[in-house]
């Protein structure tokens, strides 16, 4: 399998070790793996430079598309709102954690890409952190919906600025209980010989494969954080559209009914792309096989998600079109 992958051409690579030399340890857990290979998405030498362009090119744009969008709501006053406000989290989310295995995968279609355990395990912690901070804010945002059509009259109260900043503090502490859990249980690993992980990124599953100790307890945290913070949501997210819905229906107007159903179809589309791209890639048996269709899935919610919120969230909101204009003509009459 070595050489079909076209292992057997890199510095070190045969055996997947690489050993310390002077007998240290990598961080105290019995491991001699100083050192991990990320082979990426593909190992065929046609489609690296299409891959990578490719790549750079929805980066590039996911980058301008989140910091755009997050200048525009700071400064147009008119976008101070908890909509807005989860909105403007939403896009930092994206901007940082497609930012934290990017650069590295971008890295694997140019040359070999090793990346050292420290580094893993703090690429690892960040992934986790942000990726669950993804799924607890879109349920906030889910809930801010929910209160925005089915109790409009109460929306101010309910959802204040100290509600919306609690919601906020909640979103990120689950994020970091999340992704503390996921590191200190794999730190707690050993991994004896084998170092090259087959994904462009530090993820669990692949992680987990290499491992020369046994994972049971962290496939048990693993499906734990996982239920609590994809399932969870879920239900609340399903539950909170079951009311709107219910809500829409009622609703005699068909102006009024489109409103609404605008005012929710952009957040539908968000939710839809993440939760199921996630659930599929951790909530399924583990293929027997290669970590390829892992990998397909993983693009999908880490990649193709945080380019297309931008999009989904502005293309058909008239309130950012509003703001954009206004900021482009001060820009051009300053």
């Amino acid at each position: 399998m070595e050489e079909a992958l076209g292992l057997n051409t890199w510095p070190h690579a045969q055996g997947y070790a690489y050993r310390t030399v002077q007998g240290g340890m990598a961080s105290g857990n019995g491991s001699s793996v100083t050192q991990f290979i990320l082979l990426g998405l593909t190992q065929q030498p046609e489609l690296q430079l299409p891959l990578f362009l490719l790549f750079l090119g929805t980066y590039l744009v996911s980058v301008v598309g989140n910091l755009g969008l997050i200048v525009l709501i700071v400064l147009n006053p008119h976008l101070h709102t908890p909509m807005y406000y989860f909105l403007f989290n939403l896009s930092f989310i994206d901007l940082c954690y497609s930012s934290v295995f990017t650069p590295r995968m971008l890295m694997s279609f140019i040359n070999q890409n090793i990346i050292s355990y420290a580094e893993c395990m703090a690429q690892l912690f960040f992934f986790a952190f942000f990726v669950i901070d993804e799924c607890c804010i879109l349920t906030s945002m889910a809930y801010d919906r929910y209160v925005a059509i089915c109790k409009p009259l109460l929306y101010r109260v309910t959802m204040s600025h100290q509600v919306c900043f609690m919601l906020m503090v909640g979103v990120y502490a689950m994020g970091l209980m999340g992704a503390m859990a996921h590191t200190v249980c794999m730190m707690r690993l050993s991994f004896c010989d084998r170092n090259t992980i087959n994904h462009y990124m530090c993820d669990i599953p692949p992680l987990l494969k290499l491992s020369c100790t046994s994972t049971s307890i962290n496939e048990l945290v693993v499906f734990i954080v996982v239920g609590v913070n994809v399932l969870g949501p879920s239900i609340i997210i399903f539950i909170s559209y079951t009311l709107i819905l219910s809500n829409i229906s009622s609703i005699r107007s068909t102006e009024g009914r489109s409103k609404a159903f605008s005012t929710c179809s952009s957040h539908i589309i968000a939710v839809s792309l993440f939760f199921g791209a996630s659930a599929f890639m951790y909530l399924t048996p583990s293929p027997t096989g290669s970590l390829d269709q892992d990998k397909v899935s993983t693009v999908f919610y880490t990649i193709v998600g945080p380019m297309m919120n931008p999009f989904i969230y502005s293309l058909r909101n008239k309130d950012v079109h509003v703001a954009l204009r206004k900021t482009l003509k001060k820009r051009m009459l300053s």
